[in-house]
Protein backbone atom coordinates (compact mmCIF):
# COMPACT_ATOMS: atom_id res chain seq x y z
CA UNK A 1 0.00 0.00 0.00
CA UNK A 2 2.82 2.40 0.84
CA UNK A 3 4.37 1.92 -2.59
CA UNK A 4 1.03 2.63 -4.24
CA UNK A 5 0.44 5.78 -2.19
CA UNK A 6 3.91 7.27 -2.58
CA UNK A 7 5.34 5.86 -5.80
CA UNK A 8 2.37 5.39 -8.13
CA UNK A 9 1.63 8.52 -10.16
CA UNK A 10 -2.11 7.68 -10.22
CA UNK A 11 -2.52 7.52 -6.43
CA UNK A 12 -3.40 11.20 -6.06
CA UNK A 13 -6.21 10.68 -8.57
CA UNK A 14 -7.46 7.57 -6.79
CA UNK A 15 -7.62 9.18 -3.33
CA UNK A 16 -9.41 12.58 -3.30
CA UNK A 17 -7.96 13.20 0.18
CA UNK A 18 -4.52 11.89 -0.72
CA UNK A 19 -2.72 13.85 2.03
CA UNK A 20 -4.86 12.18 4.71
CA UNK A 21 -4.34 8.76 3.12
CA UNK A 22 -0.59 9.38 2.98
CA UNK A 23 -0.46 10.46 6.67
CA UNK A 24 -2.41 7.36 7.72
CA UNK A 25 -0.19 5.11 5.62
CA UNK A 26 2.98 6.49 7.21
CA UNK A 27 1.52 6.32 10.73
CA UNK A 28 0.54 2.69 10.18
CA UNK A 29 3.95 1.89 8.72
CA UNK A 30 5.58 3.41 11.84
CA UNK A 31 3.22 1.29 13.98
CA UNK A 32 4.47 -1.84 12.18
CA UNK A 33 8.08 -0.63 12.36
CA UNK A 34 7.76 -0.40 16.14
CA UNK A 35 6.58 -3.99 16.29
CA UNK A 36 9.15 -5.31 13.78
CA UNK A 37 12.17 -3.01 14.04
CA UNK A 38 14.55 -5.72 12.83
CA UNK A 39 12.57 -6.71 9.73
CA UNK A 40 14.92 -6.23 6.74
CA UNK A 41 12.04 -5.94 4.25
CA UNK A 42 10.49 -3.13 6.28
CA UNK A 43 13.84 -1.35 6.55
CA UNK A 44 14.28 -1.74 2.78
CA UNK A 45 10.77 -0.37 2.12
CA UNK A 46 11.35 2.70 4.28
CA UNK A 47 14.67 3.27 2.47
CA UNK A 48 13.05 2.92 -0.95
CA UNK A 49 10.22 5.31 -0.09
CA UNK A 50 12.65 7.80 1.48
CA UNK A 51 14.81 7.74 -1.62
CA UNK A 52 12.02 8.23 -4.17
CA UNK A 53 9.32 10.26 -2.41
CA UNK A 54 9.73 13.72 -0.93
CA UNK A 55 6.20 13.45 0.50
CA UNK A 56 7.14 10.24 2.30
CA UNK A 57 10.31 11.83 3.75
CA UNK A 58 8.28 14.81 5.02
CA UNK A 59 5.62 12.66 6.67
CA UNK A 60 8.08 10.07 8.04
CA UNK A 61 9.93 12.91 9.80
CA UNK A 62 6.71 13.67 11.73
CA UNK A 63 7.06 10.44 13.76
CA UNK A 64 3.29 9.86 13.94
CA UNK A 65 2.26 6.34 14.97
CA UNK A 66 -1.19 4.84 14.58
CA UNK A 67 -2.54 1.41 13.84
CA UNK A 68 -5.54 0.91 11.58
CA UNK A 69 -8.78 0.40 13.43
CA UNK A 70 -11.69 2.07 11.69
CA UNK A 71 -12.53 5.08 9.61
CA UNK A 72 -13.72 6.26 6.24
CA UNK A 73 -11.86 6.14 2.94
CA UNK A 74 -12.73 8.11 -0.14
CA UNK A 75 -11.94 6.77 -3.60
CA UNK A 76 -12.32 8.37 -7.03
CA UNK A 77 -13.66 5.55 -9.20
CA UNK A 78 -13.30 6.14 -12.97
CA UNK A 79 -16.85 4.96 -13.74
CA UNK A 80 -18.97 6.01 -10.77
CA UNK A 81 -17.08 8.98 -9.36
CA UNK A 82 -16.32 9.54 -5.72
CA UNK A 83 -17.04 6.69 -3.35
CA UNK A 84 -16.88 7.09 0.45
CA UNK A 85 -16.75 3.79 2.33
CA UNK A 86 -16.52 3.05 6.03
CA UNK A 87 -13.95 0.47 7.07
CA UNK A 88 -13.02 -1.56 10.09
CA UNK A 89 -9.72 -3.41 10.48
CA UNK A 90 -9.83 -6.75 12.22
CA UNK A 91 -6.63 -8.46 13.36
CA UNK A 92 -6.53 -12.25 13.49
CA UNK A 93 -6.27 -13.33 17.15
CA UNK A 94 -3.61 -15.96 16.45
CA UNK A 95 -1.63 -13.80 13.97
CA UNK A 96 -1.58 -10.07 14.81
CA UNK A 97 0.28 -9.38 11.54
CA UNK A 98 -2.75 -10.48 9.52
CA UNK A 99 -5.41 -7.82 9.13
CA UNK A 100 -8.71 -8.12 7.32
CA UNK A 101 -10.23 -4.86 6.12
CA UNK A 102 -14.00 -4.76 5.81
CA UNK A 103 -15.51 -1.94 3.77
CA UNK A 104 -19.16 -0.99 3.82
CA UNK A 105 -21.46 1.73 2.61
CA UNK A 106 -24.00 3.16 5.07
CA UNK A 107 -27.56 2.08 4.25
CA UNK A 108 -29.33 4.60 2.04
CA UNK A 109 -26.12 6.49 1.28
CA UNK A 110 -24.90 7.71 -2.09
CA UNK A 111 -22.08 5.19 -1.73
CA UNK A 112 -24.58 2.34 -1.41
CA UNK A 113 -26.28 3.46 -4.62
CA UNK A 114 -22.92 3.80 -6.37
CA UNK A 115 -21.85 0.30 -5.30
CA UNK A 116 -25.12 -1.06 -6.67
CA UNK A 117 -24.44 0.65 -10.00
CA UNK A 118 -20.91 -0.72 -10.04
CA UNK A 119 -22.13 -4.22 -9.27
CA UNK A 120 -24.57 -3.97 -12.16
CA UNK A 121 -21.82 -2.83 -14.50
CA UNK A 122 -19.47 -5.64 -13.55
CA UNK A 123 -22.26 -8.18 -13.76
CA UNK A 124 -22.56 -7.40 -17.48
CA UNK A 125 -18.86 -6.96 -18.26
CA UNK A 126 -17.01 -9.67 -16.36
CA UNK A 127 -16.75 -13.14 -17.90
CA UNK A 128 -18.33 -15.93 -15.94
CA UNK A 129 -16.80 -19.30 -15.17
CA UNK A 130 -18.93 -20.74 -17.99
CA UNK A 131 -17.66 -18.29 -20.61
CA UNK A 132 -15.21 -19.89 -23.03
CA UNK A 133 -11.79 -18.36 -23.70
CA UNK A 134 -12.84 -17.42 -27.27
CA UNK A 135 -15.99 -15.69 -25.98
CA UNK A 136 -13.88 -13.73 -23.47
CA UNK A 137 -11.47 -12.60 -26.19
CA UNK A 138 -14.37 -11.57 -28.44
CA UNK A 139 -15.90 -9.40 -25.74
Amino acid sequence: MARLVFLDSGAKDLYPDWESKARDTVANLRFDAGRHSDDPQLVSLVGELSLYSEDFRRLWAGHHVRGKTRGRKRFAHPLIGELALDYVAMRAPDDPDMTMMIYSAPAGSEAETSLGLLAGLTEHTLPTAHTSASERRAS
